[in-house]
C-alpha cells in the first residue's frame, strides 16, 4: 500500500513538471511574437496643425486630410507611426535633422529649393495659392496686390510667389508664423487681402459667411503645384511609402477622403504620371 502510494505520488510530480514545461515553451512562443510586434518602428511625422482642413486641432487631437491620408498610407504599408503638432519651422528643422522625426506632413508644397535639403514622396495633392478679399474689392488678380497690404505664411509658397511680386523688402508684405494669423490680420483690417492655398482659402470663406470674404483666382501668375511628404536625405521612408501612396490614390481611398473633406471627386491625373 505504502509503495503504491509513493508510486502514484512520483508520477503526479512528473506531470506537474512536465506540464510546466509545456506552458513555458507557449509562454516564450508567444513572448517572442509579442516582441516581434513590439519591436517595429513607430515613424514620427512632424506637421503644423494651423492648416485647416489639411491638418488642424480639433480639441486636442490633430486631424485633417494629410492626417487621414497618411494614416491610410501607413497602413497600406503595414507600418506605424504617429504625428505631432511641431509648427511648421519645428517640422521643417526636425526632419531636417532627423533626430526625433522622420518625416513630415503639413501641406507640403514640392519645390526645387526645398529639395536640395529634403527628400519627397511622388506627390498626392494637386492645389494652387488663391486670394482671398472683402466682396466688392478691386482687387481681380495678382498684380493688383503691388500696392496693397498682404498677408501670408512665412516660408510658404505664398510666401514666395508675393515677395516676386511685392519686393523683398515691401513692409506691406506682411508675413506671419501661420495662415491663422494671417487670417487675422485680414479680420482686423489690417490687410486687404491674403494669399494661401486653396483648401484653406475655401474651408476659412465656408465656416465664416457672415464676414463676406471671396476667392480670386489668378492662374497667371499663380500656377499650381504639389503636395509630397517631407523626407530628410537618403530616407528609407520613400521607397516604402511610395508605393502605398499610389495604391491608396488608384484604389478608391483617396477619393473616399477627399470627398469627404472637400466635397467633391479628386482629379488625380497629374498625381500618377
Amino acid at each position: 500500500m505504502k509503495k503504491w502510494y509513493i508510486i502514484a505520488i512520483l508520477t503526479l510530480v512528473t506531470a506537474v513538471i512536465l506540464s510546466g514545461c509545456g506552458a513555458k515553451n507557449n509562454s516564450n512562443n508567444a513572448g517572442s511574437e509579442a516582441g516581434n510586434s513590439s519591436d517595429a518602428t513607430t515613424y514620427v511625422f512632424g506637421t503644423d496643425a494651423a492648416y485647416a482642413p489639411m491638418e488642424y486641432m480639433d480639441k486636442d487631437k490633430i486631424t485633417g486630410f494629410d492626417i487621414e491620408f497618411i494614416d491610410a498610407v501607413m497602413d497600406e504599408a503595414g507600418l506605424k507611426h504617429e504625428v505631432k503638432n511641431t509648427g511648421w519651422d519645428g517640422m521643417l528643422v526636425g526632419v531636417e535633422k532627423a533626430t526625433e522625426l522622420q518625416a513630415g506632413i503639413s501641406s507640403i508644397s514640392i519645390t526645387d529649393e526645398r529639395k536640395q535639403t529634403y527628400d519627397y514622396s511622388m506627390p498626392y495633392f494637386e492645389s494652387i495659392n488663391v486670394i482671398m478679399v472683402k466682396e466688392g474689392s478691386d482687387i481681380k488678380s495678382a498684380l493688383d496686390l503691388k500696392d496693397k497690404k498682404v498677408a501670408v505664411q512665412t516660408g510658404t509658397t505664398a510666401d514666395t510667389l508675393m515677395t516676386e511680386i511685392m519686393g523683398n523688402s515691401n513692409t506691406d508684405l506682411k508675413k506671419f508664423d501661420s495662415n491663422a494669423v494671417a487670417l487675422l490680420e485680414l479680420d482686423q483690417g489690417g490687410a486687404d487681402a491674403v494669399v494661401a492655398d486653396i483648401a484653406i482659402v475655401r474651408d476659412y470663406i465656408k465656416n465664416n459667411p457672415d464676414k463676406k470674404y471671396v476667392e480670386v483666382s489668378d492662374t497667371t501668375n499663380f500656377t499650381p503645384e504639389y503636395y509630397g511628404i517631407l523626407y530628410p536625405k537618403g530616407s528609407e521612408l520613400k521607397a516604402k511609402l511610395d508605393p502605398a501612396i499610389k495604391t491608396v490614390i488608384e484604389n478608391g481611398k483617396y477619393a473616399e477622403l477627399y470627398k469627404k473633406w472637400f466635397g467633391e471627386e479628386p482629379n488625380t491625373a497629374n498625381l500618377l504620371k
